[in-house]
């Protein structure tokens, strides 16, 4: 037989048995919603979370920072200078972390305070809101984070050009700030940006610090080459006596953590695979036994068995990819709606809008391929079945 007359043959279920060939792919299509439903929930997670936390520059930054038994116990100029010197280290950002009060027309605000220069903000991985980040040249601009808008109950838009005078309160020796002792610069400053944040959190230019003493910086932010060198890098460092850290660190511990979640998501979605190609098979066995007469009149009109076997296998096949194929829409429009929903919720309730579902287009092809081959696997025992099938008893069975 030739292979289009084959397909005909395979295509007449939707003809002669339409609903339950239809009901059938449904159940098909259930399974495989479920696994591109929990498995983009996954997915969508870890973008998300890595998308916060993460920019190119944050990717190849170190923290550096003192407190290792018997090494460094400051970070000043000389400090700075020393680590320039390693290979592969392409800049060493000064960080001054302390507390301090903001002053918002009449009303005072305790806010922790960022010091550094413009360099940082890209290298911290801050998300925008509104406005921009300063410039290197800019030493009385200030960026603000999202939660310092809400303390005022206003919107971050209406923050942009807002002035502030800032308060800061200098760490003694323990690293405790001492509010016997304050510093506030004599000229005011204008907020050009807000950056997401769920602390009252100020990023100011340490250039505007002039006339205050800096004996010993928070941390530095030291920037490598690329990410071939970060661990290299943080070897070294180490051996001078600094506790080093990367972000990337964290990016690995949260990959694995996904890995595993989107394994388990997985796993109850094959369930639901199953169920379907239990299903599924039994199509198949009832479809062989009800076409059991017409195979032994193929059979007496000189049909093969590869020509039997194949009619079977094509129509399976066929009925797992539609299935995998409905299964692919019905996962991602459910996720959509679901994700609506819940950014509606978030918003509603003063919350931040994010993607809870994303499916990668290898991820998508690899589930309608995999949808047809369990198609294929369920018509493989009637395609043998029915292949050997005697002609004559074929013709006698009622």
């Amino acid at each position: 037989m030739r292979f289009f007359d084959i397909l005909k043959l395979s295509l007449r279920m939707f003809k002669a048995r339409t609903m339950r060939t239809l009901l059938t792919i449904l159940g098909m299509s259930v399974g495989i919603a479920a696994i591109i439903f929990l498995v983009s929930f996954g997915y969508g997670l870890q973008r998300t979370l890595l998308q916060k936390i993460t920019t190119s520059d944050a990717l190849v930054s170190l923290d550096v920072t003192t407190g290792k038994e018997g090494g460094a116990t400051i970070l000043n100029g000389q400090t700075i200078d020393d680590i320039k010197s390693i290979p592969d280290i392409v800049d060493v950002i000064p960080v001054l972390e302390q507390s301090g009060q903001g002053k918002f027309g009449n009303i005072l605000l305790d806010v922790n305070t960022v010091s550094s220069d413009a360099s940082l903000l890209k290298t911290e991985g801050l998300k925008i809101e509104q406005g921009r980040l300063f410039e290197r040249d800019e030493s009385h601009d200030i960026v603000i984070t999202a939660a310092v808008a809400q303390v005022f109950n206003t919107t971050p838009d209406k923050m942009i050009g807002q002035t502030v005078t800032l308060t800061l309160f200098p760490n003694d020796a323990t690293g405790q700030s001492d509010h016997g002792a304050s510093f506030t610069p004599e000229t005011p400053y204008t907020i050009v940006g807000v950056v997401t944040g769920d602390e009252n959190i100020v990023y100011l230019p340490i250039s505007s610090l002039a006339g205050f003493t800096i004996t010993n910086y928070t941390k530095l932010k030291v920037k490598c080459l690329s990410t071939a060198v970060l661990n290299q890098t943080r070897q070294t460092l180490e051996d001078r006596g600094f506790i080093a850290s990367s972000i990337s660190e964290t990016i690995d511990q949260a990959n694995k953590v996904f890995s595993v979640v989107q394994i388990v998501l997985m796993t109850f979605g094959m369930i639901a695979l199953i169920v379907s190609a239990i299903g599924m098979f039994n199509t198949m066995t009832i479809a062989l036994l009800e076409r059991t007469e017409e195979i032994g009149i193929m059979k007496a009109i000189g049909a093969s068995r590869n020509s039997i076997s194949l009619m079977f296998i094509m129509e399976s096949t066929l009925m797992g990819f539609l299935g995998s194929v409905g299964g692919v829409m019905i996962g991602i429009l459910g996720g959509q709606i679901l994700n609506i929903l819940i950014n509606a919720i978030a918003t509603r309730f003063g919350g931040e809008s994010v993607s809870l579902f994303y499916s990668p287009v290898w991820f998508i092809l690899m589930v309608i391929g995999f949808g047809a081959f369990v198609g294929f696997m369920t018509g493989v025992f009637p395609a043998r079945t029915a292949s050997r099938i005697d002609a004559l008893e074929a013709l006698r069975y009622k």
